[in-house]
């Protein structure tokens, strides 16, 4: 299976095995994640997920060869990035996370990669654009600066200056990222519950909280607004590109068909808030 679940007390383990082909999601590795977190977010005697790749790589993104399905009802693209959760993911990174890999990690709520990780959407290198979430989820996660060299350049970061700029939580020695995540796993669920919910309650208003900036993000809200040449073209104001809508992050991809020499006017028309 290129999917394996395990359970540790109340921490999910979810393991990408598909190393030969780098880890590259086809359909029915999307299919698995998708099973996988259904059940983190189904069953109340798990509290935490973790996800992670092999020993060398996290994960390198679609497998284009095949594609990666249609999308999961509930995750939406790889099962994940359209997802609405209320319990923590942690990524637990070793190797290259790239493309739709990082995205993958993006979409994670707290992140711990071994120093031998790097991060990067080299989708510009063959003009595209990254179209789950990466460009919009980096920012609340980064500097603008940051963002704009990740997306604008297509070169990977490693584990050391994504901990610096806020995108990764701790950065473990080689072969360490599993045990740093099982960890962290384990002082989460060291607090009390609350709410009525078998989870944190914290956690759970947390993950709720942080879709709620990533409605924002997507609806032009505030600040952090597309540019008005591109709007008409872009997706609808009440829109959420990660969460909400499930035709969301469709729109967004023929928007950047139409609109791709309008990235550089996109990011360089957010604004700090």
């Amino acid at each position: 299976m290129p999917v394996e679940c395990t359970r540790r007390g109340r921490v999910l383990l979810i393991a990408l095995r598909r190393e030969e082909k780098r880890n590259a999601i086809n359909e029915e590795m999307a299919l698995g994640i998708d099973s996988a977190l259904n059940e983190l977010e189904d069953d109340d005697g798990l509290w935490v997920g973790i996800l992670t790749g092999g020993t060398t790589i996290f994960c390198a993104g679609t497998d284009l060869r095949v594609g990666s399905g249609p999308g999961t009802e509930r995750g939406g693209p790889y099962g994940i990035i359209r997802r609405r959760r209320s319990k923590p993911l942690i990524a637990a990174v070793e190797g290259l996370a790239l493309g739709g890999g990082m995205e993958i990690v993006l979409a994670c709520d707290l992140v711990v990669a071994s120093s031998t990780a790097s991060f990067g959407l080299p989708e510009v290198r063959r003009g595209l654009l990254a179209l789950y979430g990466g460009v919009f989820r980096l920012r609340p996660g980064s500097s603008l600066n940051v963002a704009k060299e990740i997306v604008l350049t297509g070169d990977p970061i490693d584990a050391g200056r994504a901990e610096r700029y806020g995108l990764v939580n701790a950065v473990t020695e080689p072969g360490g990222a599993l045990d740093g995540a099982l960890d962290l796993a384990r002082r989460i669920c060291a607090n009390a519950p609350g709410g009525g919910a078998p989870e944190p309650a914290v956690a759970r208003v947390m993950c709720r909280h942080r879709g709620r900036c990533l409605a924002a993000v997507g609806s032009g809200h505030g600040r952090r607004q597309w540019p008005p040449r591109t709007r008409a073209k872009a997706l609808p104001p009440s829109s959420s590109i990660v969460h909400r809508s499930g035709a969301a992050v469709d729109a967004l991809a023929g928007a950047a068909q139409q609109n791709a020499r309008a990235l550089p006017g996109v990011l360089f028309r957010c604004r700090r808030s």
